[in-house]
């Protein structure tokens, strides 16, 4: 995507409510501000008009009237869940992490697997697919990231359902209830 501008994002403050406009405006720079309003936009693609958020006590927002919701954005796209049941999702852009990264994230068999991909890419792309299964676990569980040994143990730990999409540039995993088979509504845009 071409860098958002300040025009567009000047265009869209108007349109979302005092608190998205208060948070969208946190970002430091221009290209965070757009994809938290975007994503505003796409989540009232999925359920109406949204009102404004609470937060857990981990941060997490919520509606209050529900449904339950998960948003994440990266520089190739933006992604939105919703669900009858506690939900999360992560999208990343494939990246390489350095062997310090891997070490501190990933448990010996995961950093087994990204090692043993046949291409730096495949590796890459390993990582990436562990690192948005990571996310979106505790984005369901509503805890977010609380210390570098939950996630080396969270997939083994978890209750949770995981499926990974994989496109050219981007990975996005969806997290939802071990006992639920997924009927979240999903929506997706590259930028």
């Amino acid at each position: 995507m071409e860098e958002a501008t300040d025009e567009e994002v000047q265009c869209l403050l108007p349109l979302v409510s005092a608190q998205r406009r208060e948070q969208a405006l946190r970002y430091k720079h221009t290209f965070g501000q757009f994809c938290c309003l975007k994503s505003w936009f796409l989540l009232q693609q999925l359920i109406g008009e949204v009102e404004d958020f609470e937060y857990n006590e981990h941060g997490k927002p919520f509606l209050p009237n529900g449904p339950f919701f998960s948003i994440s954005h990266c520089k190739e796209g933006i992604a939105v869940a919703i669900d009858d049941h506690p939900i999360g999702i992560d999208i990343e852009a494939i990246r390489h992490a350095d062997d310090d990264l891997i070490a501190r994230t990933m448990n010996e068999l995961e950093q087994s697997k990204i090692k043993n991909q046949k291409s730096k890419i495949e590796s890459d792309r390993e990582f990436t697919r562990l690192w948005t299964q990571k996310e979106a676990i505790v984005k369901a569980q509503g805890v977010g990231i609380q210390s570098f040994e939950q996630l080396q143990t969270i997939i083994d730990n978890r209750e949770s359902n995981i499926e990974t999409f994989e496109k050219e540039k981007y990975i996005y995993s969806i997290a939802y209830g071990k006992l639920c088979s997924i009927s979240a509504k999903v929506q997706t845009t590259e930028l």
